[in-house]
């Protein structure tokens, strides 16, 4: 080679699939396939992979004795064969040979054996008593071929797009669908006629084959498309009550249209339905992170659809609502689906008690225990301002009006939602950057109150072990720190690692004196809970090693009330306080304004964040709502 040339271009790297095709093709020799065109085709297009054909065969031997055969006249049942090029196994004579033929064709291909069922691992079973050794040959008519959408991994069913439809999304369970559907038999024989009246039904309730519903799951607006079933997923349903015996069934479809409905809890009880399509792209275009929300709504009672308790357009001046969300000043159902809503949507919500008014400011008209039913239409919102441009003073401005939130829904007992306010604040601080030495202290002081406030909620919910952790982001810039040596000791001692408080108690002293008094009683305290806890053992255990042989102690039982006792001396003198420095502190009359009291995790902590549920609505599972 010249120095001039230039050197010859990268191999691609082929799949394993197309170095295992190449690998079967080198079993072909030269005669082993011979082909002669008895009918020709239309057209030049002829199959490539990835699409489906459908034809029929009749398979002779030499002496042209018909051996097996799709075809009625040759004692084959009528029905057409389907592979999917690339996809399906077939024998290695109709892997070479289906791609040369064209639509309509009728060819005869003449095999040696080891190219069609006597090849050497032949991917495809043949009956008792057929003639595999034996050179045959195969007519082939080439009825149809169309890139395939492959619904099934086992190509069972399979999807003809006719006509395109409108936008991205499809229907999922439990969605509610319209749809014109008809349908025949492999054979060509109708089985179901077309309706003037398209038909109605809700996906996941087996209203529709198995199959079917499948292909329908996979369709846009106004798609028109026709749906392969195989006999595996040809289920009864309301819409084909008899379906034994047949093979496969063809089925046109046009979607008409559909109805988004999401189970947004996963069990059934806070249901929300899309009745009028809003403006712009699902999910992207909703509110999924906090914004500005303008809504008109209906309240009403799920069993008493006439019983209006709240209707913005009359009881708020026909004004709409405005509501910032992850501030807790809706329902929790409620922002759970607005925040999937995109502007000019209106949605129908029916929620249940502990996601309404059971854990919300109930109106007068709605009694406990209440299931209700939600009109809500959102008019449009506003995402946060942009820091971008910002000056440091005026973003820590922004920033104040964020954590003073979080304050506030901390002091309502709303941690998980105060907790998700510090840490966005957390976030947005990755990309803000002091440019001298006065703006980074008060940037640093802001950084560590509000890890402290996300360690303070974590220790409301119980999360002792995470509670630590927070402390630590802020200690490993700053050991001495005593406000973190402090929450740190009260999250060591609540989750019981009795050494490690005692050791953040004992330094707080050691590094700054004003701290002793704080530190003593944090001391005094939590030899009293070890005292507590020794006591609890004690009486647990009471007897165990006293009983005679065979007979059984009871123990716990009496440990238990003693326990719940305990708990509840221990959080009933709790009040919460602001510091100076904007950190939220839930602190005891009697201990400094930084000490913790045990409190443990709540309903609320238990059910949210939200944002989980309706990430998981989405199936996006990893994602995080801010």
């Amino acid at each position: 080679m010249s120095h001039d040339e230039a050197p010859p271009a990268a191999a691609k790297k082929k799949s394993p699939a197309e170095e295992a095709a190449e690998k079967r093709r080198e079993k072909l020799t030269p005669g082993s396939l011979m082909k002669a065109v008895i009918r020709s085709g239309s057209g030049d297009a002829t199959p490539a992979d990835g699409d489906q054909v459908i034809l029929h065969c009749t398979t002779r031997t030499m002496d042209n004795i018909v051996v097996n055969s799709t075809r009625r006249e040759h004692g084959g049942k009528g029905v057409p064969l389907r592979f999917v090029l690339g996809r399906s196994k077939m024998i290695l004579g109709f892997a070479e040979g289906f791609p040369t033929m064209l639509k309509g064709e009728i060819a005869m291909f003449k095999m040696e054996p080891k190219i069609h069922y006597a090849e050497d691992d032949c991917p495809v079973a043949t009956p008792d008593g057929f003639p595999k050794d034996d050179e045959l040959q195969f007519e082939i008519e080439m009825l149809d071929f169309f890139k395939a959408k492959v619904i099934s991994e086992d190509l069972e069913v399979v999807k003809k797009i006719v006509d395109e439809g409108k936008g991205w999304e499809t229907p999922r369970e439990p969605y509610e669908v319209t749809a014109r559907i008809t349908a025949r038999t492999a054979d060509g024989k109708d089985i179901l006629l077309s309706k003037e009246v398209p038909y109605f039904f809700t996906l996941g309730k087996s209203e529709v084959p198995k199959g079917l519903e499948m292909g329908i799951g996979s369709m846009a607006r106004k798609e028109k498309a026709t749906i392969y079933v195989s006999s595996t997923y040809l289920t009864g349903s309301s819409l084909m009550p008899q379906l034994e015996g047949l093979e496969e069934v063809h089925f046109e479809v046009e979607l008409v249209q559909f109805t988004q409905v999401r189970d947004m809890l996963g069990d059934g009880r806070l249901i929300k339905r899309r009745v009028v399509d809003g403006r712009g792209e699902f999910p992207m275009d909703c509110p999924l992170h906090d914004s500005l929300l303008r809504v008109h709504y209906k309240g009403m009672l799920l069993d008493e659809p006439k019983s209006v308790f709240y209707d913005t357009k009359i009881d708020n001046d026909g004004e709409p609502l405005e509501f910032c969300s992850g501030e807790g000043l809706v329902p929790e159902g409620f922002e759970m689906c607005v925040r999937l809503m995109l502007p000019g949507e209106k949605s129908i919500v029916t929620c249940p008690p502990d996601f309404a008014y059971d854990k919300f400011p109930r109106p007068v008209n709605v009694p406990e225990g209440a299931h209700v039913r939600w009109e809500i239409e959102l008019l449009g919102f506003e995402v946060p301002k942009d820091w971008t441009g910002l000056n440091f003073k005026e973003i820590m401005e922004e920033a104040d009006k964020i954590k003073n939130t979080g304050n506030r829904l901390f002091k309502e007992g709303k941690f998980e939602l105060a907790k998700a306010k510090y840490e966005k604040l957390l976030r947005e601080y990755n990309h803000v950057h002091p440019q001298d030495d006065e703006e980074g202290k008060i940037f640093a002081s802001s950084r560590n109150s509000l890890h402290l406030n996300v360690a303070a909620c974590y220790q409301k919910i119980g999360e002792y072990r995470k509670s630590i952790e927070a402390c630590n982001k802020v200690l490993d810039a700053n050991p001495v720190h005593v406000k973190a040596l402090y929450r740190r000791g009260m999250s060591y001692m609540l989750g019981g690692d009795f050494d490690d408080a005692k050791n953040d108690f004992e330094k707080m002293i050691t590094v700054d004196k004003s701290s002793e008094p704080d530190a003593t009683a944090a001391l005094l305290k939590l030899k009293q809970r070890e005292q507590e806890i020794e006591k609890k053992a004690r009486k647990q255990f009471k007897g165990l090693f006293d009983k005679k042989p065979g007979e059984i102690s009871e123990v716990g039982a009496e440990s238990e009330g003693a326990k719940n006792a305990g708990d509840a001396a221990e959080s009933s003198d709790a009040v919460t306080s602001t510091d100076r420095d904007g950190s939220v502190e839930s602190s005891p009359r009697a201990e400094p304004d930084y000490a913790f009291e045990e409190e443990r995790p709540g309903i609320i902590g238990r059910v949210w964040p939200s944002a989980r549920r309706i990430f998981s609505s989405l199936g996006l599972n990893r994602c995080t709502i801010l």
